[in-house]
């Protein structure tokens, strides 16, 4: 008898290959000794470096990585997952997503309604009016930075299952202690079970604990992250 199995994947973190204060190195020893995630996905903006550097050393630290790259599209950000080849910013998200989909990657709408999200603090009418023209995958109902409580709940209350997109969650990490406290469950325990059940539509968001202790972290960590979005803004910014 088969014993179903389902597990936690990290679908949204940042390294200092963009505008995270972790190396690649320091992200997967937290992940490997400090967390049960099974996949994570490297999403650094407008690059692939931190993602294709950290699957090079996958096997060292037992963790799969998903090669991926949160790209600024015109109107927000856009993430990409299973990607071969870097999107460019400044397109248009329906362009972005595209490209996306056109490489055999995954495109997920994350943050949706917060001020760097596609629909904004406001979309929520524009959500269900291009919901079927946007085509993408899966939509983040949750994200683990502290000041986006707000934007997770209107995202969970206009997810509403059978529109024909997952649900998925993620840290948005951009120090490496706050990798995992947002994710995903998945059906199975690999990168490709976890790309099966995207399309199968039957992942679900999840949080860790973070409370308290997590903002002050983040309030500690906003002047070097401000930082490096400074120092890699070409990567990092939302092109007009």
């Amino acid at each position: 008898m088969s014993i179903e199995v389902w597990s936690k994947a990290d679908l949204h973190i940042h390294s200092n290959h963009s505008d995270g204060t972790g190396s690649i190195p320091q992200i997967l020893e937290y992940v490997a000794t400090k967390t049960d995630l099974k996949v994570i996905a490297i999403t650094d903006h407008n690059t692939m470096e931190g993602a294709l550097f950290a699957k090079e050393l996958e096997d060292l630290y037992g963790i799969e990585v998903v090669v991926g790259e949160e790209v600024s599209s015109r109107e927000g950000h856009v993430l990409g997952l299973f990607l071969t080849e870097e999107i460019e910013p400044g397109l248009s998200a329906l362009e972005t997503i595209r490209r996306i989909t056109e490489q055999g990657g995954v495109a997920i709408i994350p943050h949706p309604f917060s001020a760097q999200g596609v629909y904004g603090p406001f979309g929520r009418g524009a959500f269900l009016a291009t919901l079927s023209d946007m085509a993408f995958h899966a939509l983040e109902v949750y994200n683990s930075v502290p000041y986006l409580g707000w934007a997770n709940r209107v995202a969970a209350k206009m997810f509403s299952g059978g529109q024909g997109i997952a649900a998925v969650g993620g840290s948005d990490a951009h120090m490496v202690h706050s990798v995992g406290r947002g994710y995903t469950v998945f059906r199975g325990t690999t990168a490709e079970d976890l790309r099966r059940s995207i399309d199968e539509l039957e992942t679900h968001a999840e949080a860790d604990r973070g409370g308290l202790a997590l903002a002050l972290r983040y309030v500690r960590a906003v002047p070097q992250i401000r930082r490096l979005r400074a120092a890699n803004w070409e990567r990092c910014r939302v092109s007009a």
